[in-house]
């Protein structure tokens, strides 16, 4: 069977200057001008580039089931995503986001034992909210390769209270685990999203507790949805790998009742894949739009950049993170999982400025 996907790509910085000419990509602040078709089968895959000017005439002369895929895609590449209702309150997402990552354990790879104190996480996500983030992701539980499962109730005791700390100030709260008694005690203490390595696939029940509290939740796609996320990474070709698997899920999240605008999704960078795959996922980030979902990104401070830098402590990998946060940005992912949110923040901050001044450059007359 021949799988079609398509890609939105060369992206235009003032939209306005050539009018009919590109479109805009997930309701976010890019526009692009040409469209890669792919189409897949067992022993190929085929791109082609095409115009967004030419496109209409070059999906009218494919064939049904093709038109129809097209359309779909396309429709998904460019809607816009809906505000997320978190508690008390809303994120937009016509504009990149900063969710920033507090992590309760004395083991996590980049600030494990930092922040077991309530109070010390507390004023960390507190400065972190002053400095722009909008979400703070609590995390009870290290996923690094190799780490120990620890037991439900003592991860929910590690971030109930700062959940309870923040909530009272009425901070837009990610909670990080795949344990649906987790997800309920830490909803219950005040959290507003799930954040789930898994898609709601480690603990049969995540998934009802998601839909009856029909908190937003995020989808990530890792190859084992067991107890080490890492393993078997063996992939065809891991773009599109990654987008069969989060669209087969999208739909069965959606089935059991959780609306599409409710789900984001994150292709799961560094979660068993190589240094390539990662590359390759990021290269192509702007694939997964077709997806229909808002998009969430996370690199911060991962082995990628170690591997790419040589810089071994995760402390030291500042520059890389931000140069992908704003790479994933360019490609219109909707929110930025970092640890770094005020270094973060400035860099999206600039990125904006020169966004908007680019949209606010008149058009000059064509000379005759």
């Amino acid at each position: 069977m021949t799988k079609i996907y398509l890609r939105p790509t060369a992206f235009v910085e003032s939209p306005q200057r050539n009018e009919g000419e590109s479109l805009r990509l997930a309701g976010t602040m890019l526009w692009f001008s040409q469209i890669e078709y792919v189409t897949r089968d067992i022993t190929s895959t085929q791109r082609q580039l095409v115009p967004v000017r030419e496109w209409d005439a070059f999906a009218a002369a494919l064939p049904q089931p093709e038109r129809e895929r097209c359309a779909l895609l396309l429709q998904r590449i460019t809607a816009s995503r809906a505000a997320l209702e978190m508690g008390a309150r809303t994120v937009r997402l016509d504009q990149p986001q900063v969710m920033a990552i507090i992590n309760t354990t004395p083991d996590s790879f980049s600030d494990g034992g930092k922040n077991l104190d309530p109070e010390i996480a507390a004023e960390a996500a507190f400065s972190m909210l002053r400095a722009g983030a909008v979400i703070i992701d609590i995390g009870g539980e290290s996923t690094r390769p190799g780490a120990p499962l620890i037991e439900e109730a003592d991860e929910l005791n590690r971030v109930a209270p700062l959940i309870r700390r923040l909530a009272e100030a009425g901070t837009a709260i990610s909670i990080d685990t795949r344990k649906a008694s987790v997800m309920e005690g830490a909803l219950q203490a005040g959290a507003t999203m799930i954040n789930d390595i898994s898609a709601l696939l480690y603990d049969d029940h995540s998934l009802e507790v998601a839909r009856k509290r029909n908190a937003p939740v995020v989808l990530m796609h890792a190859p084992s949805q067991g107890a080490d996320p890492h393993k078997d990474g063996n992939y065809d070709d891991v773009v599109y790998d990654v987008f069969d698997w989060l669209e087969q899920r999208v739909l069965e999240v959606e089935a059991a009742g959780l609306s599409r605008d409710k789900i984001l999704i994150d292709p799961g960078i560094g979660f068993g894949k190589t240094l390539a795959d990662n590359l390759a996922i990021i290269n192509n980030l702007a694939i997964y739009h077709g997806l229909g979902c808002a998009l969430l990104f996370g690199a911060s401070r991962k082995r990628l950049i170690g591997a790419l830098s040589n810089a071994e402590d995760a402390k030291d990998r500042l520059g890389g993170s931000i140069f992908l946060a704003m790479k994933a940005l360019e490609q219109g992912a909707h929110i930025v999982r970092v640890h770094d949110a005020a270094e973060t923040v400035q860099a999206i901050q600039v990125w904006r400025g020169l966004r908007d001044a680019a949209w606010k450059e008149p058009i000059q007359p064509t000379a005759i």
